[in-house]
């Protein structure tokens, strides 16, 4: 019900203005909120400031816009005074019948008095206020997009005993505000799905370019297999490009997954070795009495079954390279016959007494963290500075995130290749890719994408075909289900939203996310730890007003992935 404008005092103490019609003031408060609706603010607090307005011209206690999912269910709702994590509030304070009734017919509803209306029950009646001494009525109209009914605008008011006309008069100004509230979300919602359409040109448009254009690194490094134009990545085949030049040993760090021997087969076609064999063994494959022959050949008779003499890997890597996988593995026996041939580069077969000489680069790598075991007396000092000359750190799969697309892609294409399928990714496939922690890292990424694959109906693989949007990750159980020191290793599998999830909704391109990149962006977003993750989910539910969709938001997550997180670290919902 409309209220008379307050009275203006004039210079003539004797006159007073006269009261302003109810269609002026009518009028200039659909004026007002025009502008309100035009301002470029964020919807929610756009629709807030309508309702705050609102109260300035129309007799009301309360008021809600309520916008709906495409299931009927309130997905947004604010009123005057809107913070984030609201929602839940103004959500309560929504008779739910009685928007039902206003969906389902497209009409408006008034209600003289809650408390006798049958769209309202006694619940209803209670949480707006109405009693015996307090008669409250209630008015809601439709918003619509073209014919589409998508939410509401309802007041309630204390019923004052003025004539019915008044609440006519209240509902077509309310309809028109709804109307207006109606094209500025339908604006918002075309505004949205040209920047979803346009970061999908432009993911398109940038996979279309790494296809076309190589970079500049991958034209040095002629080696299958090596795949990414991250900047840690580039960091690296910079460094091997120098490195190469030069016979010195080098020592491969990096975790599991990470291709060292591709990098050490990299190092040795950029060297003047590149002719020559390129020789590799992993040391932990073998016991130590065959891996010393493996590695040092053995004469006829040397043992039960050495019916001829057999060359060694040293000598066959001879003039060439020899890589020795998982060498923090070895005995410390087997250390100290290791540390002769690469200090001296001679040696002697098993069984024999020829000393033989040999000219081979040694390239080694292990996961292991090797100066830890130096400090325990596992692994002898002397071969750790012998093997560690040229020491070179791989990054995980989690440092070089932007990479993740193009081997997925090239992974798939093997897979299509091998199978005889056309398989391809859908753009949300790519964000479940890109969101994904991956502690096994590159290989780990290989076996997912085949996983997939192998399982996918086609022809596009989607984010339902992910085994870890249905919470079947058996990798995530693994690393969630391990030690503590391999829970230090790893990173969450909970996919918390990285920067490259987020920069793929903010601009063009983690089941975890885990948490990924140590950045600005990823601390933000991601966690640390399982603690720390389940503290930022708690923060977040708690500041969301335990609305799982509006922590969902704050975290840049999914709805399927908070509710993930919450089952994973055992946060009971509370109940407001």
């Amino acid at each position: 019900m409309l209220h008379a404008a307050p009275v203006v005092e004039r210079p003539q103490a004797d006159q007073i203005a006269p009261i302003v019609p109810l269609n002026e003031i009518a009028l200039t408060g659909i004026f007002e909120i025009s502008k309100i609706l035009t301002a470029p603010t964020r919807l929610e607090t756009t629709l807030a400031n309508v309702v705050n307005l609102l109260q300035s011209f129309l007799q009301m206690r309360h008021g809600i816009v309520a916008l709906l999912s495409d299931d009927g269910v309130p997905d947004l709702a604010v009123g005057a005074g809107w913070s984030e994590g609201s929602d839940e509030r103004y959500r309560g304070r929504l008779p739910q019948k009685a928007v039902d009734q206003i969906v389902a017919t497209a009409m408006p509803l008034v209600a003289e008095n809650i408390a006798t209306h049958p769209a309202f029950s006694p619940q209803d009646v209670e949480t707006l206020g109405a009693s015996e001494t307090t008669r409250v009525s209630f008015i809601g109209v439709p918003i619509r997009i073209d014919a589409k009914v998508v939410g509401t605008l309802t007041i309630d008011r204390v019923w004052d005993e003025r004539p019915l006309y008044r609440l006519d008069s209240d509902v077509r100004l309310l309809t028109m505000i709804a109307n207006l509230v109606g094209q500025t979300v339908k604006l918002h919602r075309v505004v949205a799905q040209d920047r979803e359409r346009l970061m999908h040109e432009s993911y398109r448009l940038q996979k279309e370019l790494s296809e076309l254009k190589p970079t500049r690194d991958r034209r040095k490094v002629h080696v299958e297999g090596i795949i990414g134009d991250s900047p840690a990545l580039r960091g690296l085949l910079d460094k091997i490009a120098v490195v190469a030049k030069s016979n010195s040993t080098v020592l491969l760090r990096g975790e599991s997954g990470t291709g060292k021997e591709l990098i050490a087969k990299a190092i040795h076609e950029l060297s003047p070795r590149a002719k020559r064999p390129f020789i590799k063994i992993n040391c932990a494959a073998l016991p130590e009495s065959v891996l010393e022959s493996e590695l040092f050949g053995h004469e006829k008779g040397a043992f039960t079954g050495a019916l001829n003499s057999r060359k060694g890997r040293f000598e066959l890597a001879d003039k060439g390279t020899l890589f020795l996988d998982e060498i923090g593995e070895i005995s410390a026996s087997f250390q100290a016959k290791l540390l002769r041939v690469l200090q001296e580069q001679e040696f002697e077969r098993v069984g024999g007494n020829q000393t033989i000489k040999v000219d081979v680069r040694v390239i080694a790598a292990t996961n292991r963290n090797l100066e830890e075991a130096v400090t325990r007396n596992e692994f002898r000092a002397d071969l750790y500075y012998r093997i560690s000359v040229v020491p070179m750190m791989l990054p995980p799969l989690r440092e070089r995130r932007s990479d993740i697309p193009l081997l997925a892609n090239e992974f798939l294409k093997n897979f299509n290749t091998e199978n005889g399928r056309a398989l391809s990714f859908d753009r949300h496939a790519i964000e479940v890719l890109m969101s994904c922690g991956f502690p096994g890292n590159v290989r780990e990424l290989e076996n997912c994408v085949q996983r997939t694959a192998t399982l996918a109906p086609g022809p596009e693989i989607v984010r339902n075909d992910f085994a870890c949007c249905h919470s079947q990750c058996l990798s995530a159980m693994l690393w969630n289900g391990g030690s503590e020191s391999a829970s230090q290793r790893s990173l969450p599998i909970v996919p918390l939203s990285v920067l490259p999830a987020a920069a793929l909704r903010e601009t063009a391109v983690g089941v975890v996310p885990a948490t990924a990149e140590p950045t600005a962006s990823a601390s933000s977003a991601g966690l640390t730890g399982s603690v720390a993750e389940r503290d930022r989910v708690t923060a977040a539910m708690e500041k969301s007003g335990w609305v799982q969709a509006k922590a969902a938001r704050l975290l840049g997550l999914t709805p399927r992935q908070i509710g993930y997180a919450l089952k994973k670290h055992g946060i009971e919902v509370k109940r407001l």
